[in-house]
């Protein structure tokens, strides 16, 4: 590889590196992902220096080593990648591309959607980094081709994020700035096309995590759970998950409030701001759990509207303790999370 940096090369997630055919293996329990994950990458790495992420700067190690969920992030030629998309064009449902934080990514992230449009009619999403933006890049992100915004907040309150990717940490990612950007895409991109990352488990109370959802959704975001998953070598990386309880009460908040079934000042909380209720009738909850839905990935849709972006185990290991499934639950699943819900 002449060079080992974007745009002309691109990292790419273990679950897409097999579902392209780069990489063999199988998924748990025959999980599939119908969404292409690409991550810009260059050898002076990401400014950023969140406290929960594998490709923080304060991480030991030289940038293209450091992992990122857990899992092996591949590099390959944009055009060989681009290339096995169109071979497997019918199994694929969406591509999303991710900045990092280097002042390069956002020229980057233009050519790599316009190269992406140019050969493939799928739906692309971008995981932008608001810190690096203007409205005018935004502007031509959506010219270029892309058809959604994610945007990674992932703390929920300006205090936390100071402590996980702000000043604490001496990052430069700035909670005000982030809101700023997430209005603006909305703005150009529409109403329930910017979804907004948001981590259980970075010492948010429930309450607080159900206000920033709910603040997320009367924008016209919507919410991308995730459930936070020490990353070895971060800064956070002896910090235990929330516990299954706390995960499951804020999938069901989420997926009340992203559907407009209840809304958050319509929940009861107990005196440690825990999620009791949901705004809804008893029986009418018990239809949404046995829906299996709400404890799905949530993430960019395909064209039906399932989750496209369904990161197999990407805040668990695969195994029992499934937090986000990328399949719909069975009556087993379905048990196990009823009980769950239940535990404080």
């Amino acid at each position: 590889m002449s060079n080992p940096e974007s745009p002309d090369v691109l990292r790419m997630s273990l679950a897409a590196s097999m579902t392209l055919g780069f990489k063999e293996g199988r998924f748990y329990r025959g999980a599939r992902l119908p969404c292409v994950n690409l991550l810009l990458t260059y050898l002076d790495g990401c400014v950023g220096s969140c406290s929960y992420c594998g490709l923080s700067r304060k991480r030991d190690g030289a940038y293209p080593d450091k992992s990122f969920i857990r899992v092996t992030w591949p590099t390959y030629n944009t055009d060989d990648i681009i290339e096995r998309m169109i071979e497997k064009e019918d199994r694929l449902k969406r591509v999303c591309i991710s900045m990092i934080t280097n002042k390069r990514a956002t020229a980057d992230t233009l050519d790599v959607t316009k190269r992406i449009r140019a050969k493939l009619d799928l739906p692309i999403s971008l995981l932008i980094t608001p810190t690096l933006l203007s409205e005018e890049d935004l502007t031509a992100f959506k010219e270029a081709g892309a058809e959604r915004i994610g945007v990674a907040v992932d703390a929920v309150t300006p205090s936390l994020f100071d402590e996980h990717r702000g000043r604490a940490m001496k990052g430069p990612h700035k909670w005000e700035k982030y809101w700023e950007i997430i209005q603006q895409a909305l703005e150009i991109f529409g109403e329930g096309m910017v979804g907004v990352h948001l981590i259980v488990g970075l010492g948010e109370t429930e309450k607080e995590m159900a206000q920033a959802m709910q603040r997320v959704r009367d924008k016209g975001g919507r919410t991308h759970l995730f459930s936070f998953f020490p990353e070895e070598g971060s800064w956070l990386a002896d910090q235990p998950q929330p516990s299954a309880g706390q995960y499951r009460r804020m999938q069901i908040a989420r997926f009340l409030i992203d559907e407009a079934v209840s809304r958050e000042d319509r929940f009861d909380y107990d005196e440690k701001a825990r999620a009791l209720g949901f705004g809804i009738p008893d029986e009418e909850l018990s239809r949404v759990i046995d829906l299996g839905v709400p404890f799905m990935t949530s993430g960019c849709p395909d064209d039906t509207g399932r989750v496209a972006c369904n990161r197999p185990y990407g805040d668990s290991m695969p195994g029992p303790d499934i937090r986000s499934f990328p399949f719909l639950p069975e009556e087993e699943d379905l048990a196990k999370i009823r009980a769950e819900l239940k535990t404080y």
